[in-house]
């Protein structure tokens, strides 16, 4: 059932990613569309307006050329003045006759008009004042309709064609009295057939189009998605198994998806570091309390038995409680101290500490507390004012867990070398003893957790083989790196290396700091 459960849910979760990708290309598929259709609708208008320029302008001559020919009749038009004005040409090729050659020099109309009349989209008809037809080409006949001016040109819609009339009215040259009527009809064949073959073909390339960049779009959007898809099933795989070692694989691309894709995998990285510190954590902290309990148990038991009555045996059991308590207490403090350094980069992001301040306190301080060791501390390689991105209370725990390891290991030579120095970009400090050193084998373990090069003495120190570790930890969380160099009954050298920081950033995370005191104190006071 849980597992139906889960398998329910993942497919939930996966439908809403192919939601988005659909969402996506229904997106860029829309915004295609409406582009496609504004630039059809643009480029339509546009050719549409051009044709019906040039069939205005067909209209527009065909009238005038009438109308300069009709106005030199004085008296109303009539058949018998209109039809004579005609050449014989015209007259032959009204009635579908070849035109004659012979009488070009007399005539009322030349080429261009004669070609206009036989124009099979021109429909031509002169009307008297008594709305009589007078003349014709013999195409459709246009009904008479009153105008209030000269002019008039209007677009019919017949038969989801367009058509253009245009009416004339003719004015005699001499007196300006209107003697008649022109009507002209423009049935537009060619205008018409280029419109429907236009719409015809943008509505294809516009289908074909968006089909096209739809399923391109899809292919990227896919694509795009496709990474975002594969963190959320790493997510969720990770979300169902904290333990899993599930990460994003490497997408091979340079671009934003790829480093939140890595960043991803880094975040997840460290979940996991949190998880098995937890356990290590957890698990060393068992371990080792395991003794001391046991310890403390077993004299309880004893007192509770019979010791209660013997001074002696009760005093001793009092001891050994005390100080396995005490034990147990500096054990849990150092546990605590190794978890906090494994988190540095998240409590004290912005900490920058001025290194040879902490250096000359800390040797300071270390020489008061064992005044029968000889502590020295050799600056000369280091300017003053060279800072660390550290916070100041950790560089002197490190410091101090150096010195004191020094010490405890140290034999009949009582004296310690603190020495720091600046290369190019990094700052080296060097704590040196000469002491019991640390064989070959057991350099590459001394900074294990519990690890002890001598269990039993350092058992008698008090040591619990932790104060490396933190070391190690608090060294490694400010990005620097700490080694040792040591030979048997010579002593040893522990090298720490960190980042040295120049002025810029320094001042960037003072900054940073002062602005987060400063967002805190406001918290507090709210």
């Amino acid at each position: 059932m849980r597992m139906m459960k889960r398998s329910k849910k993942r497919s939930q979760k996966e439908t809403k990613h192919s939601s988005l990708v659909l969402r996506w290309v229904s997106i860029v598929a829309l915004t295609i569309m409406v582009s496609f259709i504004v630039f059809s609708v643009i480029i339509y208008s546009f050719v549409g307006q051009q044709s019906m320029v040039q069939q205005k302008e067909t209209s527009n001559e065909m009238v005038s050329k009438l109308n300069s020919s009709l106005k030199r009749i004085p008296k109303e038009l009539e058949i018998a003045n209109v039809v004579p004005a005609l050449t014989p040409s015209a007259r032959e090729v009204l009635k579908g006759n070849a035109p004659i050659s012979s009488d070009q020099h007399n005539s009322a109309f030349n080429d261009d008009l004669l070609s206009s009349l036989t124009n099979p989209d021109l429909s031509v008809v002169v009307y008297n004042l008594r709305k009589e037809d007078v003349f014709d080409n013999g195409g459709k006949i246009i009904p008479f309709k009153n105008i209030k001016g000269d002019y008039e040109m209007t677009r019919i819609f017949k038969n989801h064609k367009q058509e253009l009339i245009t009416y004339q009215k003719v004015r005699a040259a001499h007196s300006e009295k209107v003697t008649g009527y022109i009507v002209v009809a423009n049935k537009m064949t060619y205008y018409n057939g280029l419109m429907k073959d236009l719409l015809k073909w943008m509505v294809r390339i516009s289908l074909i189009a968006i089909v096209l960049f739809t399923l391109v779009a899809y292919i990227i959007v896919r694509d795009i998605v496709k990474p975002v898809k594969e963190m959320s099933r790493v997510a969720l795989e990770v979300n169902d198994d904290p333990n899993s070692t599930a990460r994003i694989r490497d997408f091979h691309r340079h671009d934003e998806l790829q480093e939140l894709a890595v960043s991803f995998n880094q975040m997840l990285d460290r979940m996991q570091r949190y998880i098995d510190q937890q356990k290590e954590f957890v698990g060393d902290v068992s371990h080792e309390l395991r003794t001391p309990v046991a310890v403390i148990e077993g004299h309880l038991n004893m007192l509770k038995r019979w010791g209660k009555d013997e001074p002696e045996i009760l005093e001793e059991s009092i001891d050994a409680s005390l100080q396995e308590a005490k034990r147990m207490q500096h054990l849990i403090q150092e546990m605590l101290d190794l978890t906090r350094a494994e988190q540095i980069n998240v409590q004290y992001p912005n900490a920058v500490t001025k290194v040879s301040e902490v250096l000359k306190r800390v040797v300071g301080d270390m020489s008061l507390v064992h005044k029968d060791f000889v502590i020295r501390l050799d600056m000369d390689d280091l300017p003053s004012d060279t800072e660390i991105q550290i916070y100041q209370g950790h560089l002197e725990q490190l410091l101090v867990i150096l010195i004191d390891n020094g010490i405890k290991y140290s034999t009949d030579r009582k004296e310690m070398n603190v020495s720091a120095g600046l290369s190019q970009y990094d700052v080296h400090i060097i704590v040196q003893d000469f002491g019991e050193g640390i064989s070959e084998k057991e350099q590459s373990k001394i900074f294990n957790r519990f690890y002890r090069v001598d269990k039993a003495r350092t058992r008698e120190k008090g040591g619990n083989g932790l104060g490396l570790s933190i070391a190690q930890k608090l060294v490694t969380s400010y990005h620097g790196k700490i080694g040792v160099e040591s030979v048997e009954g010579q002593g040893s050298q522990f090298i720490i290396e960190f980042p040295a920081l120049t002025k810029a950033q320094s001042q960037k995370l003072h900054k940073r700091e002062e602005a987060e005191k400063a967002k805190k104190n406001k918290k507090e006071t709210n």
